[in-house]
């Protein structure tokens, strides 16, 4: 049996801690709440920043609460081409060497030197939905989605299972360009070569040599 599974777009983004919020906004203030999100108790704030790379700026960039112990700005491939950093995939949380960036506020610019990364895509399911579809934490599977005209398979999708996850799959607003207009995407998780990526390759250049022998 295969399970739907909501995917949503994410938008660049950023978490802050709460030194560099207080920093850029003034001590003591808090995260003003605007609108809860799909993940239970993540919320957008009020609050905006700008972002500067060595190539270019990005103003009214959005921030997540509540606050994280790390800051860290979410970014898709084609926003780190307008800034100028290297573009580096990694799962949320995983910041060791990763690009910084100058973050500007009411009370003036930090520099962070490390935090700026493309989300890998992922999905957020809770321990029972990871046992019905026969998945567990950190597992990388494909993902099969339907649109019109425009349908496709992502691979290297992690899986995140935690009793207060709501299920859904994130991707960024590049990954959402390409499956173009769905008001309401989903897709399903497929079984194929163990979701090994390395594999899949393995499968086409088979592909390609047979079809040179013909």
């Amino acid at each position: 049996m295969s399970y739907s599974i909501p995917i949503e777009t994410s938008a660049r983004h950023i978490h802050l801690c709460r030194e560099d919020f207080e920093a850029l906004f003034g001590e003591g203030k808090e995260l003003t709440f605007k609108a809860s999100l799909s993940q239970p108790g993540q919320y957008v704030a009020e609050e905006r920043l700008t972002v500067t790379g060595p190539r270019g700026t990005f103003e009214n960039v959005a921030i997540l609460g509540p606050f994280r112990s790390e800051t860290q700005l979410e970014i898709s491939m084609t926003d780190t081409r307008k800034l100028g950093v290297p573009a580096v995939i990694r799962q949320s949380g995983d910041t060791a060497d990763t690009p910084g960036c100058t973050l500007t506020g009411p009370l003036g610019s930090i520099d962070i030197d490390h935090g700026v990364i493309v989300a890998k895509r992922h999905i957020h399911m809770t321990p029972f939905q990871a046992l019905q579809m026969r998945v567990k934490d950190k597992d990388e599977v494909f993902v099969i989605m339907e649109s019109f005209e425009r349908s496709l398979i992502f691979a290297d999708v992690v899986v995140r299972v935690d009793p207060n996850f709501a299920l859904a799959m994130h991707v960024d607003t590049d990954e959402a360009n390409a499956f173009a207009n769905s008001d309401h995407p989903t897709g399903v998780i497929l079984k194929l070569f163990g979701g090994r990526t390395y594999n899949l390759q393995k499968w086409a250049e088979e592909l390609q040599s047979g079809i040179r022998r013909i």
